[in-house]
């Protein structure tokens, strides 16, 4: 192959190596398997660093899914458990997992089904954000329960920049708006008062 694509055709090793010279440019062989030897005419250091960049912007777009925490005890108060639950539900929207896990003490452990209600109880109240991927099971002394989110971490992640954008530019138009309003009060001229 040729530097632009085009079929040279089949060509001894010293006439490539001939051709690649004159156009000062690699003889790389592409297809060692095939029959005859498939060679192309390039720029085997600009091919590499393009090769590079291409896997580096992939890796930067690349979403990576986190696993987040969130531990609670059984005998929750009613608020703690609201603000327990926020977190969820910004972890879920943000399209991460979470790991809920429930801490028992003393004689908490003979009581498992506390935990096991309560777990079911955040499930029931997050579901429209996420789904349970591992029912709760007990481990030791604590109870673990992990929720998945129904949209995926770029999803969430196009969300995220398609909302900030919006918000970028209904500012400008706020700031306008600040404005005209100010020269309006300045443009009201107070009243003159002559003496006579």
């Amino acid at each position: 192959m040729g530097p632009n694509g085009e079929q040279v055709g089949i060509v001894s090793i010293h006439d490539a190596l001939k051709l690649a010279q004159e156009a000062d440019l690699d003889l790389v062989e592409v297809a060692a398997t095939a029959r005859p030897p498939v060679c192309k005419l390039m720029d085997y250091g600009k091919f590499k660093y393009e090769s590079a960049m291409k896997a580096r912007e992939a890796r930067k777009n690349q979403a990576h899914t986190i696993i987040k925490e969130i531990k609670l005890r059984p005998k929750i108060d009613p608020h703690d458990y609201e603000t327990k639950k926020g977190h969820v539900v910004r972890f879920l929207k943000a399209g991460d997992k979470v790991k809920v896990t429930i801490m028992f003490r003393g004689r908490e452990q003979s009581r498992p089904e506390l935990g096991f209600r309560l777990l079911q109880r955040l499930a029931e109240d997050v579901q429209e954000l996420g789904f349970v991927e591992s029912q709760p099971k007990q481990d030791g002394r604590n109870m673990i329960m992990v929720i998945g989110p129904h949209k995926k971490k770029a999803e969430a992640k196009a969300e995220k920049a398609a909302a900030k954008a919006q918000r970028g530019s209904e500012e400008p138009s706020e700031l306008e708006a600040e404005s005209s309003v100010q020269e309006a009060e300045s443009s009201v001229a107070e009243p003159s008062v002559q003496e006579a």
